[in-house]
């Protein structure tokens, strides 16, 4: 946040004048640097570097996605933004990764309702899923790394065969992030979806603890997102 400034006018603004490929690595996204508290943690990255109108952002889930981008955005020139987070995070692929062109993909299939999660929040949702499952409701779950990039009409394809969308980032809800960017393309495209963000709560938070317990409380935990898809669910049914 400090650089911004500078980001924005040699990266964003110079690149509008001359060609450019530059990539910028984040380490910290969310709620990473744990036990640091708010002056550590970021909850604005996505909002801030989506505001940039040629800037590229970057979200992966695990470490194969993560080594595969410095190779994807060698082949694609302007500013792009790869956020990572500070902790190692169990994997979700392996060598070969389906989808990767294409800016997203897609775990689970099926039901009324579909997670579209990037970053940290994959986890989460694989974790819901599973337990939303037990209890008789399926839902879809996209990984969405690629926020700026992805494939339109792949996506389009998947999200036309649900009828409830629920965007989830390790972010402030409501400020310009993943909710915002799924908002327009919804609307955009003529995608007529119910849309749920499950985002950051509230404002800044100064609790140290698990991130696990963090997250319950500011409203993006496990149980806090098997409740709130419940509940989306019900309220599809009326």
């Amino acid at each position: 946040m400090r650089c911004f400034e500078q980001i924005r006018v040699s990266l964003a603004l110079l690149s509008e004048i001359r060609p450019m490929n530059v990539t910028l690595i984040g380490v910290g996204a969310g709620y990473s640097y744990v036990v640091s508290g708010p002056t550590h943690q970021c909850y604005e990255d996505i909002s801030l570097m989506r505001s940039l109108p040629n800037m590229q952002v970057f979200s992966p889930a695990d470490q194969f996605v993560a080594a595969a981008l410095p190779a994807k955005c060698l082949r694609k020139n302007g500013p792009k933004y790869i956020r990572l987070d500070a902790q190692v995070l169990p994997p979700l692929y392996g060598a070969d990764l389906p989808g990767l062109d294409d800016g997203f993909i897609v775990h689970r299939q099926g039901g009324r309702i579909c997670l579209v999660a990037t970053g940290y929040m994959v986890h989460t949702a694989l974790k819901a899923a599973a337990r939303l499952a037990a209890s008789g409701l399926e839902v879809g779950v996209v990984d969405l790394f690629d926020i700026t990039g992805f494939n339109v009409a792949k996506l389009n394809a998947v999200l036309s065969a649900y009828r409830g969308i629920v965007t989830m980032e390790e972010a402030f809800s409501g400020r310009g992030g993943l909710d915002a960017m799924m908002f327009n393309h919804l609307a955009g495209h003529g995608l007529n979806l119910p849309l749920l963000n499950i985002g950051v709560e509230g404002g800044y938070r100064f609790e140290i603890g698990e991130r696990s317990l963090l997250h319950e409380q500011v409203g993006i935990g496990e149980n806090e997102v098997v409740r709130k898809v419940g509940a989306f669910a019900q309220n599809l049914s009326k």
